[in-house]
């Protein structure tokens, strides 16, 4: 199957959502690697070269079995009350104790008889009225029965996990607010985007898959390193990440003024820092080495327990020379990575030092407005940009400050209002919870800025050229 396409299969590997109900969660594909999700602990062992979408349920031993679609039982024949005005829930409806559901889930019965066991125990079962019985069902199954679908990733997807887990991660950017910016930002196959987050690599997830691939993007990052957790669980294939450059926020400044060189970069400290950062997300590399590290080494294990002095003398002076080489041999890698750090820089400082980037994409926890003063002088005229803020007053301060500048037009702050409806037979309505707020927008589009004059000559200027019918349209249009 080709690639991410219809019909992809799970790969040993390959990065996953878990989803149960509304609930999703990200793993990465491992053998014989304990997951825990929504209370239940299983292996996707079994999963490997099943369809992604494909549900499964658990069985004993924490194996997934791929869920046989059952006939449901047809409602016309259910027994139903009018309402539910004379059910008492004084605990005592349900024959089944603890223990016997406890002991029909160690003979290896499946849940969904379990729920039916449950349906015929129970006293007030059929006094309830449809809904309620339906409830009842949903509400058991979800307890007794352990459904789980295995999703490919996406931007839809992991933007919505994010919001409900760790909203913290990305700034509270919800989900319909990062598809407004996707389109008002016009990312496409082929741009040259410049992406500014603090969103754990969502944002920047999200651009790289709008444009599959064709194109380059230069993430600008503030500290040693760009975050990129949530970006490594798209499982991009590699070819994804060869146009993607960094370039770090310290360095903007002597960019734009002509002094930049590569010689002063980030820290070691804050490379260290860098990876610790980035080992939350699910690099295959790193988990290797934490794996490595887990099992002591057989050398390590006979130095413990040595039988001789002697074999502990010569140890020692083996261990010694070992030491030393393998300082010399870190040294040279650093020099080699320090070295690689500064190419990647210069391409990266090259391609913004060409200002013709087609769009800007901001979506941080620092004040919008410095950054998008020094970013959007690396624009081409005439493309839009996006910024995203959690609140709205910063973006106000920003918006007066462009119209002050100049240099753009069509600015506008957004909000985007989002509610869920459930939808159901004779009973749809809004959800009774809905989320407060998704974060503010300042969209606009770049136009050539003249430098050199002020606004009050050129408006002088203006009133020398029109005539007088048109000068007053000029004023009077509102911008």
């Amino acid at each position: 199957a080709m690639e991410g396409g219809p019909g992809a299969r799970i790969r040993e590997g390959d990065c996953a959502v878990l989803k149960r109900d509304e609930v999703f969660k990200a793993v990465s594909v491992l053998r014989r690697r304990k997951i825990i999700f929504e209370k239940q602990w299983f292996y996707l062992d079994n999963a490997i070269g099943h369809i992604y979408g494909t549900t499964f349920e658990v069985t004993s031993g924490g194996n997934l079995q791929p869920k046989q679609e059952v006939e449901e039982a047809t409602t016309d024949t259910k027994e139903a009350g009018t309402d539910n005005r004379n059910i008492v829930d004084d605990g005592k409806s349900q024959k089944l104790t603890h223990d016997d559901i406890k002991a029909l889930k160690d003979k290896g019965i499946k849940g969904q008889e379990i729920v039916q066991q449950l349906i015929e125990n129970s006293t007030t079962f059929r006094d309830k009225t449809e809904f309620a019985q339906d409830k009842y069902i949903k509400k058991k199954k979800k307890k007794y029965e352990a459904v789980i679908t295995i999703v490919k990733p996406s931007t839809r997807i992991l933007s919505t996990m994010y919001y409900a887990r760790e909203p913290g991660k990305i700034n509270h950017l919800r989900y319909d607010t990062l598809a407004q910016m996707l389109t008002l930002g016009n990312v496409h196959a082929g741009n040259k985007m410049i992406v500014m987050e603090t969103c754990a690599g969502l944002v920047l997830g999200a651009v790289m898959e709008r444009m599959g691939g064709y194109g380059s993007i230069i993430q600008m990052y503030p500290g040693g390193g760009p975050v990129r957790a949530a970006t490594s669980c798209f499982g991009f294939p590699k070819p994804f990440f060869d146009n993607l450059h960094e370039f770090p926020l310290s360095k903007v400044q002597s960019l734009l003024s002509g002094t930049f060189t590569t010689e002063t970069l980030p820290a070691e400290a804050e490379e260290n820092a860098l990876v610790e950062e980035e080992s939350n997300g699910l690099s295959e590399e790193k988990q290797t080495s934490l794996q490595e590290t887990e099992e002591p080494a057989p050398e390590t294990l006979m130095e413990i327990s040595p039988t001789e002095e002697q074999d502990t003398v010569d140890n020692n002076a083996e261990d010694v020379e070992f030491k030393e080489n393998k300082e010399k041999e870190n040294v040279r890698e650093k020099q080699i990575k320090q070295w690689e750090r500064r190419k990647k820089l210069k391409e990266a400082a090259a391609l913004l030092r060409e200002k013709n980037a087609d769009g800007l994409i901001v979506a941080s926890k620092f004040h919008p407005t410095p950054l998008l003063l020094s970013l959007l002088e690396f624009v081409a005229p005439s493309r839009p940009f996006v910024v995203y803020c959690q609140y709205k007053e910063p973006l106000l301060e920003c918006y007066t400050k462009l119209r002050e500048r100049g240099g753009v037009i069509n600015l506008k702050l957004s909000e985007t209002w989002l509610r869920n409806y459930q939808v159901l037979p004779d009973r749809s309505h809004p959800k009774l919870t809905m989320s407060g707020g998704g974060g503010y927008l300042l969209s606009g589009i770049t136009v050539i800025l003249e430098k050199g004059t002020s606004d009050s000559s050129s408006s002088e200027a203006l009133k020398m050229e029109e005539p007088s019918s048109k000068r007053c349209k000029l004023q009077d249009l509102p911008c």
